[in-house]
């Protein structure tokens, strides 16, 4: 028990593991993935200085490092060097970025819990096209979905694209829940739940989802157990 409170100890120290807000590089995500029923080296991220990490966190055998980095290539082959035998995968660019600006109240929070999911495009090239053409024009043509995030106090919500891999970043005022704020993007606001059906039939969960899963959500690695 000491050895694993000495580890979360060094993660914090090492790259000032907070949920405050970097506003230096621009967010990426590196994701690690791990054969099955390997145990993953968590103590291994303590050396990892100066890369603006926000979060480590999992979803089964899939690891994320989220980070504001000026390095994107270089954090990608630290990870790369400290883990030969895993997959490997960066995340840059999101090609959909929501902020405070787009709401009548501006003021952004000081700090932010960051709520990571995944999910697959569908195995669809013409399908995959369309998805990306309608994030592309959704704050003109579906300005209702903006509004709600808005409405929701929502920070930032930012989506990644990868091969046919989309990594989702909500980030919300820290304390809060998202299961208590999520609802209120559709509260009196039905244009959200047509763009959320919508976008059902351009999605798939990812493998290891169970039958009809979607987007499942990352957990926070210090809810869980360093292995050394």
């Amino acid at each position: 028990m000491q050895k694993r409170l000495v580890i979360l100890f060094l993660l914090i120290v090492a790259f000032g593991y907070s949920n405050a807000q970097s506003t230096l590089g621009k967010p990426v995500i590196v994701e690690i993935i791990s054969p099955k029923g390997s145990a993953f080296k968590f103590g291994v991220f303590a050396d990892m200085k100066g890369y603006g990490i926000q979060n480590i966190q999992q979803w089964n055998n899939l690891v994320i490092v989220y980070a504001n980095t000026t390095s994107p290539e270089q954090l990608k082959m630290h990870i790369v060097k400290d883990f030969p035998t895993d997959q490997v995968i960066l995340f840059q660019n999101p090609f959909y970025d929501f902020n405070r600006k787009y709401c009548d109240n501006k003021t952004v929070a000081k700090q932010w819990d960051n709520i990571i999911l995944t999910a697959n495009l569908v195995n669809n090239p013409k399908m995959q096209q369309e998805y990306l053409n309608y994030h592309a024009t959704q704050f003109q043509k579906w300005p209702e979905v903006s509004q709600g995030f808005c409405n929701a106090d929502f920070q930032q919500l930012l989506v990644f694209k990868t091969g046919r891999q989309l990594m989702l970043v909500i980030s919300i005022p820290k304390g809060e829940s998202l299961d208590k704020l999520n609802p209120l993007t559709t509260k009196n606001n039905p244009r959200v739940d047509d763009w959320n059906n919508m976008m059902k039939k351009y999605q798939e969960g990812v493998a290891g989802t169970k039958r009809g899963e979607t987007w499942v959500v990352f957990k926070n690695v210090n809810e869980k157990k360093f292995i050394e």
